[in-house]
Formats: C-alpha cells, structure tokens, sequence
C-alpha cells in the first residue's frame, strides 16, 4: 500500500475557535418517528423508517477513526458531543490514531467478533474490497433508502464507497460507508506569474498547453512536481488522462474494473504527454529527485508557474503567497465534460458483527447531516457535501470549494489510479517515475500498467 491514502487526508485549516456547541440543540440529518422495535441487524434487512436512537436504551457506541489532525479532530469532536448530548442513552467511545495504525488494526480485528461499531475503512481495493470479499462490512444500502442518501450525496461520491457484494466491482453495487469530508485535485497557479506572461486562465487543455511553452520559452519553470515518492506524479497523469479517455474509460482502469485497457490511443496519447513533459525539463531538472513537500514549499517561494496538485495543499501553500494563489479544475475532459481526480477523506463504515448497528447507522447519518457539514466547515474542514455554499467568502479555499462543488455535481470525480488493484500503486509509481525520467518509453510503461491490470481483472 502506498503512503496516499494517508497524505490525501486533508490539511485544510482555518483560523478561528471550534464552535463546539454548534450542533448541541440540532436534529441528526433526518426526523426520527416514535421508538421502533430493534431492526434486523443484517445487512439485508430494511426497516420501514429509521429508528430513533433514543429508544435504543442505554448503548456504548464504540467509534474508531484517524481523525488526529486539528480541524479533523475539532469537528468530530463537536459532533461527538453534540450526539451524545441529544442521546443521553448513548456514550460514545472514541479510539482515534494515525491512518497506518488504523488500518492495521482494523485489518486484524474485522475477522473476529470483538469488533467497533463504527470505523473509519479506507475505501481502496487492498482495504475496504478485501473486507467487503471476505463479508467483514454491513451492506447499508438499506439504510440509504431509510435516511434519504441517495438524495443527500450525489452519485459520483457515493460510488467511491461502492462494491459489488462479492468485492469484484468498485463503484457499483452495494454502499459500505458514507464520507465526511472531500478532496480533488487541480491546478494552482501563481496570478503574477501568468500576469507577467500576458496570460489568462485557460479554459481548454490547448489553451493550458500552450501557456506551458510560453512559460518555458520565457525562462520561467512551468510546473513543479516532486515525484521521489512516486505517487505525486498520479496526480498529474489521473487529471491528464481526461484531455485524451472518456472519464467512463477512466473510472473502469482506476477502480480496477474490466472492460478497458491501458493499451488505448487515448492512453498513449496521454503517456506521451506526460513523458514529454518530463524529458523535456517542464517540471524542473530532477522533479524524480525532489520531495513532495520540497517541492511545494519551492512553489510557494517562486519556483513554477503552475503546481497540479491536491485540495490539501491549499491552506498551507496560501499562508505564504496569500492572493497570489489561484486554483482551478482542470480544463474539460475530452467528452466537453468536468473531470478531474478526486474522491473523498476516508468513509465511516460499520463490521458486519457490530453489535450496535441502529445506533451505528443514526450516528453515520449524523455526522454526514447538512449540520455537520457545517460544524465541519466551520473547524476549517473540506465539507464533501454543500461545499460552494458553505465555502469561505475569499481565498484560495473558496476557489476549492467551489471546483470540488461543480465537479462532484456536474462531472466526473475520477478515482485516484492507486485505487485499480492492490499493487497498482506500485505499478503506477514506478512507471510514471521512468516515464517522467525517460527510462522506460511511454509504450512500455503502458504495458506494465496494462498487465498489472488484466492480471487483477482475469481479463
């Protein structure tokens, strides 16, 4: 498993105090009717309605997550009181730790019956799709239908929590968490650096081309990338793939799903790109030998022009170029359409042996409500729904809440490419790392993706 998961959790921070007792006196995202009795605790059972938490009687909901960072903690905090608050029968107790500790916990614990009510799954195939194949996660598409999710989340969200019942297919089928927070990757820009280019924001990948080689012939750098971990130069090669593969063709490679190939002219064309970019010094002279956080620190102090790079980066990058920061999606993909590499902050999801899963169930639903939305918003957080509205009135972050909005409602988030297999971010590292380097030609590198691929699908 590659670092990315991790590094994808979101570093927006905004100042001001955590408003705690925000959601004190509010209801959870849906109205509950008069006590129910117990539902049927399978993952196939579908109650007629929700069941109100408060008649559950006296539970300790137990919740493991990674949600350690300040403004991550901060609202989950506030929700966490603000639930218990509303159902005093209900204690919450709370084991939060780092991403990696998470997940080797978790990996451990699902296959016995001393299980949280809730966890925190990340929803890759070497994760929550080896969990979802071994039956270790509650299907809670019926509850979807109780709670309304289906209206509340739009379709391209929910379908990076979406398995087929047997973990062959990501992004369709069952649901098997539902997320908090929301993340896409774009471009970020200097404003005075393409004013002294005589250059305006391009609406076309021609367009964004083309500013590229005035920013080189005039001497200026004109992307930055530090690629020696490998898996940043996915996040320039994912949003890329758009300009020359239908986002369907995209989605089916980078959830692992077959019917596609590696092998297509779109993907040559974008491989060739890539690879040009790389030997041709559009990056830098050893973006392979640079860091990621070097290299973005290198952006913020005046090296590049452009930066492709993640929602995350945009609170710590602003505090040093403060207006001089843009961000943008990228340009429409080849269908005329917006697609950009995105998805969302790791998704709660409840064991198949849970032994509190109404309860589990109303909790999820709380802390995804429009409420917490903006509990999340407010703590500095990158709501996953609601983002345009709830965004900052200026500033870099408002430009990223409004891309992510438009995006994940009117195009296509396209799933990061270390999602297609178990191994396939390796496979990708290392590929786009020798493209990038002009070791392996763009041919060659194709196939290594190519075989990874079909060798996961059986094709």
């Amino acid at each position: 498993m590659s670092p990315s998961p991790f590094r994808r959790l979101l570093k927006l921070g905004l100042a001001g105090a955590a408003a705690l007792s925000m959601l004190a006196a509010c209801a959870p995202g849906s109205d509950f009717p008069e006590p129910a009795e117990p539902a049927d605790t399978s993952s196939s059972a579908a109650a007629e309605g929700p069941v109100d938490p408060a008649g559950l009687g006296d539970i300790t909901l137990t919740v493991w997550d990674q949600e350690v960072r300040g403004s991550q903690n901060d609202a989950l905090v506030a929700l966490n009181e603000a639930f218990m608050e509303k159902y005093p029968n209900i204690t919450i107790e709370r084991q939060s730790q780092s991403f990696d500790d998470l997940k080797a916990q978790v990996a451990l614990a699902l296959s016995g019956n001393d299980v949280p009510d809730v966890v925190q799954v990340n929803n890759a195939r070497g994760d929550m799709g080896q969990f979802v194949t071994a039956g270790q996660l509650t299907d809670l598409s019926p509850y979807a239908a109780q709670y309304g999710w289906e209206d509340r989340f739009p379709a391209s969200v929910l379908s990076k929590v979406r398995y087929s019942d047997d973990g062959t297919t990501f992004g369709e089928g069952n649901l098997y968490g539902l997320p908090q927070t929301g993340e896409i990757v774009g471009i970020f820009y200097s404003k005075s650096k393409l004013e002294a280019l005589g250059a305006e924001l391009p609406t076309t990948w021609d367009e964004y081309f083309a500013i590229l080689d005035q920013a080189k012939e005039a001497g200026e750098q004109p992307m930055i990338l530090g690629n020696i971990e490998g898996w940043p130069a996915i996040h320039v090669f994912g949003p890329l793939m758009a300009n020359y593969v239908e986002p369907e063709e995209a989605v089916k490679l980078g959830m692992g799903n077959a019917g596609a190939s590696w092998l297509s002219d779109g993907n040559k064309a974008a491989m060739e790109q890539f690879a040009k970019w790389g030997t041709e010094g559009y990056f830098g002279s050893s973006p392979n030998g640079t860091d990621y956080d070097a290299a973005w620190n290198d952006f913020t102090n005046g090296t590049g022009v452009f930066l492709p790079g993640g929602s995350w980066l945009g609170v710590d990058m602003e505090a040093v170029m403060g207006d001089d920061l843009g961000f943008m999606a990228p340009p429409p993909a080849v269908n005329g359409e917006l697609a950009t590499t995105g998805g969302t902050g790791i998704p709660f999801s409840i064991p198949a042996n849970a032994e509190n899963k109404d309860a589990a169930v109303a909790y999820i639903d709380y802390i995804t409500s429009d409420e917490a939305m903006k509990l999340i918003a407010e703590n500095g957080g990158f709501p996953v729904l609601g983002a345009a509205d709830l965004a900052p009135e200026s500033g870099v972050l408002k430009e990223i809440f409004e891309a992510f909005d438009k995006v994940s409602e009117e195009g296509t988030l396209l799933p990061y490419l270390d999602y297609a297999t178990p191994t396939f971010s390796d496979t990708a590292g290392q590929g786009l790392q020798e493209a990038v380097g002009g070791q392996r030609s763009p041919e060659e590198v194709l196939q290594s993706f190519e075989d990874d691929y079909k060798g996961f699908t059986g094709e």
